[in-house]
């Protein structure tokens, strides 16, 4: 792998937390020079399949060789593994709780260590804070050019959660909401090549919980404030938004809701 060009952190810590800060300075003591970038820290709290998606449709985008530093951890101080997995061109340090499974599942994990070596630790090691006591110092350690596989022994494998996917059968497709951003869009599962051949006019209908809208729109603008709207968004998935306002807020929805559409 290349030079670490860039450090990422992704976390459920909440804008503004002083833990982030903590991470950092941890990083910049060990290496001053490093470039860090926050990708998030508003993942909900404790949502590992939240954090797995932001790290899948985000941290490719990076430069080769960048190391992304994932702290969604509701089981930190248990005995679950803290890992460096190299997949696809990009590294990735954090708990093996299934943060890497969606990365993993689409890419493949070339390597895996488990980070078990102390003497990359900071000291002493709180319990409760293995971001900043175990995952900044390695990670800043690999940054200065220590060898991955001085990290601890190779792992087997990364736990894997279920993605299941939308289906598409004749003239429906069936998925579910699987994120919502700081707008209150809701992001489904339902990709564009899903949608290829769809209609796109007033013959389609989108349901989601007990709301419905009709048609499939290219912009937010496309249609009046206040208005439920489907459109294509950014990531190549279909999504439900208010024009102007939050869907999340408006229509009560979470995580996990079905998502219909039918022509």
């Amino acid at each position: 792998m290349p030079p670490i060009p860039v450090i990422t952190l992704t976390t459920d810590f909440g804008e503004g937390s002083p833990y982030i800060a903590a991470m950092k300075g941890v990083i910049l003591s060990i290496n001053p020079a490093m470039q860090i970038v926050d990708v998030t820290h508003a993942i909900a709290p404790q949502d590992v399949r939240g954090g797995a998606i932001i790290l899948d449709e985000i941290t490719p985008l990076y430069l080769s060789g960048s190391l992304h530093i994932a702290v969604v951890d509701p089981g930190v101080g248990s005995a679950r593994a803290l890992v460096y997995a190299e997949i696809g061109d990009q590294r990735y340090i954090g708990p093996d709780n299934g943060l890497f499974s969606r990365l993993a599942s689409r890419l493949g994990a070339s390597k895996i260590r488990a980070i078990t070596e102390e003497r990359w630790f900071r000291q002493p090691v709180a319990p409760t804070f293995h971001g900043r006591d175990i995952m900044a110092p390695a990670a800043a350690h690999l940054s200065l050019g220590a060898n991955p596989d001085d990290l601890g022994p190779p792992f087997a494998q990364l736990v894997e959660l279920v993605w299941p996917g939308a289906v598409k059968v004749a003239n429906r497709i069936d998925g579910q909401v699987t994120a919502i951003d700081s707008f209150g869009n809701l992001i489904t599962d339902i990709t564009r090549e899903m949608l290829a051949g769809v209609p796109t006019d007033e013959t389609v209908g989108i349901f989601c919980d007990e709301h419905e809208t009709r048609c499939i729109f290219n912009a937010y603008a496309d249609q009046p404030p206040m208005t439920l709207i489907a459109l294509i968004g950014s990531n190549d998935c279909l999504e439900l938004a208010i024009v102007e306002d939050s869907a999340k807020i408006m229509l009560g929805v979470r995580v996990g809701t079905p998502v219909q559409v039918k022509w």
